[in-house]
């Protein structure tokens, strides 16, 4: 029991990185637009995406061994409350992600422009990025989130429907595997079909967001950069998406065992 608690703990800790990253994401494309090099800020933009990508990569056969380690006479129950918790640490690594938004910000707008001074060369920001000098330089910009920051966040300018879409497409996209898994328990004659619909789930999920999500705030960077808008109206929309991401951890919760039962019930037309 001691080994599957470390166990636990290690997948927690690589799922709350990857929301983590994830939800920071976000700060590159105000930093893009701040110092207006956003062709530079998507590369930085992409090596996090690389990175959230291959921790969730290297979680998932963790994830897949709890199931099985579950004892038999009671295998749904264990397996729900451990994926539950791992549910949990998605929904802390987003808020960590919150907390860590400004100081982020800070940070990359100047790695940004340092990327564009290393002509495009990731190593080279990385070399320079891990000198003591710069080390010690990152620090001084850390601050936490003020009350001040919101101080002109109007509700009407909230996209209601891109708000809700973000929410259920985060949803989805944090139970796709848990809920694949979950269902081979619940159809072990069928737990094949169902763990391989895990790469589906998500890659539909990515295909949303892709489509109705990222333009949305790319064309807001731009009118920015080419000062057809504001940076106040994309950093509104940046903090509610942030939100609607963070409400999509929670909502995750809810959709976990329909989605692992819808799971189940569809692997029968496959089969």
């Amino acid at each position: 029991m001691e080994l599957f608690s470390e166990k636990l703990l290690l997948i927690a800790l690589f799922v709350l990185i990857i929301h983590s990253i994830e939800t920071l994401a976000y700060a590159v494309r105000l930093s893009g637009a701040r110092v207006r090099l956003l062709a530079s800020a998507l590369s930085l933009f992409n090596v996090m995406v690389m990175v959230s990508r291959l921790a969730n990569m290297m979680q998932q056969p963790f994830t897949g061994s709890l199931v099985d380690s579950a004892p038999q006479n009671n295998a749904l129950a264990f397996v729900e409350s451990q994926y539950r918790v791992i549910i949990g640490s998605s929904t802390l690594g987003t808020v960590i992600g919150i907390l860590l938004l400004p100081t982020f910000i800070s940070i990359f707008s100047r790695a940004i422009i340092h990327l564009s001074e290393e002509r495009g060369s990731i190593p080279g920001l990385v070399k320079k990025g891990m000198t003591v000098t710069y080390i010690k330089r990152g620090f001084t910009h850390f601050h936490l989130p003020k009350l001040s920051y919101l101080k002109n966040v109007r509700l009407a300018d909230i996209p209601v429907k891109l708000f809700l879409i973000n929410m259920v497409i985060t949803a989805i996209y944090t139970i796709g595997v848990l809920s694949a898994l979950y269902a081979a328990v619940l159809v072990p004659e069928r737990a094949t079909t169902a763990i391989m619909a895990s790469g589906l789930i998500n890659g539909l999920a990515t295909i949303l967001l892709i489509i109705f999500v990222d333009p949305k705030i790319s064309v807001l960077a731009d009118d920015v950069i080419n000062q057809r808008g504001s940076y106040l109206k994309l950093k509104n929309v940046a903090l509610m998406m942030i939100t609607s991401r963070l409400l999509g951890t929670v909502l995750a919760q809810v959709f976990f065992l329909p989605g692992a039962k819808y799971i189940a019930w569809f692997t029968r037309f496959i089969v």
